[in-house]
């Protein structure tokens, strides 16, 4: 009998797009592979998701922004004994919130100064880092809300915006680098770090714009750095995968400046779509798209027959 799969996508979140594009190519590779797969469109009803997802015996979570990224639809389905794809509820929570993520790995990386505001009064009274900084939000995906700011006036501005919007915001010292992403997928059970991305935008970082638009995106792989770099930042990326207790799969954001690596995020569902960063990391190393999605099905498999086996073993 086949394996079914529920591809879980689209979502109330500003990322709901980007969500339905990964949803899609997740699937098509499904059926590639030979699974049995559908994709269920969550508009917003647990309810009536649980009722859908009743029948599959796993669901491919590729929910982006919130509910999917922050913890929300893993705790709903641990609830329900519903086996899925990637971190459980307390990672996804964990690295969905950059405060909390950095306040966490500060003694595994390097992270660029900031300071947290929840009111604008806080704004007069913090120091700020020296101009230019980054203003973002303290939980979004897909740098969403994300701006650099040269000048007080628009550091003022963006804040306030980002308040109004989030309730809290991180001004962060902006670091001029090379951006790169670190991807790690579970094969065989072994997180494995792919191939480091390097990103250069046609814009001024790598923004909404220039993650999802053809063109705007220059791919360098693997990243133009040194090679004790490269296993520095590899070594890096993995601890920090191991430590915050991801699964399989996660991408680990930063920038390599002056031979430091500065940590950015986490992501926890990294996207799916055909510009994003983990399946062009993975295709470097020789590995198809539906091999990625294979390794992703048959790591979270292999959690549900373990958790199975302990459920059946007899207790003294």
């Amino acid at each position: 009998m086949k394996v079914r799969i529920a591809v879980v996508c689209g979502g109330t979140s500003r990322e709901r797009e980007v969500s339905l594009r990964s949803g899609k190519n997740v699937y098509d590779a499904l059926i590639k592979v030979g699974y049995e797969a559908a994709m269920v469109v969550y508009n917003g009803d647990p309810t009536r998701l649980l009722k859908e997802l009743e029948s599959f015996d796993l669901a491919f979570i590729l929910l982006h922004g919130t509910f999917g990224e922050d913890g929300g639809i893993q705790f709903l389905l641990e609830s329900f004994d519903i086996p899925y794809t990637c971190s459980d509820p307390y990672t996804s929570a964990v690295c969905f919130d950059k405060l909390i993520t950095y306040r966490l790995v500060k003694n595994l990386v390097s992270i660029p100064e900031y300071v947290h505001l929840e009111s604008m009064d806080q704004l007069d009274r913090v120091k700020i880092p020296e101009f230019p900084v980054v203003v973002k939000p303290r939980r979004e995906g897909s740098s969403i809300g994300v701006k650099i700011c040269r000048t007080p006036a628009d550091l003022r501005d963006h804040v306030e915006l980002v308040l109004d919007t989030y309730g809290s915001a991180i001004i962060q010292k902006y670091i001029k680098g090379q951006e790169i992403t670190v991807s790690i997928l579970e094969i065989d059970g072994v997180p494995t770090v792919l191939p480091i991305l390097e990103l250069r935008p046609r814009r001024e970082f790598y923004d909404y714009i220039a993650k999802y638009t053809p063109g705007m995106t220059e791919f360098v792989l693997p990243a133009k750095i040194p090679d004790d770099a490269t296993r520095m930042v590899k070594e890096t990326a993995l601890r920090i995968y191991k430590y915050l207790g991801c699964r399989d799969m996660a991408r680990v954001d930063g920038i390599y400046s002056d031979g430091t690596f500065y940590f950015l995020e986490v992501n926890t569902i990294p996207g799916m779509t055909e510009l994003s960063d983990l399946p062009a990391s993975a295709k470097a190393m020789g590995m198809s798209f539906e091999d990625v999605v294979n390794c992703v099905v048959r790591s979270a498999l292999r959690r549900k027959e373990v958790r199975r086996w302990k459920s059946s073993m007899e207790l003294p």
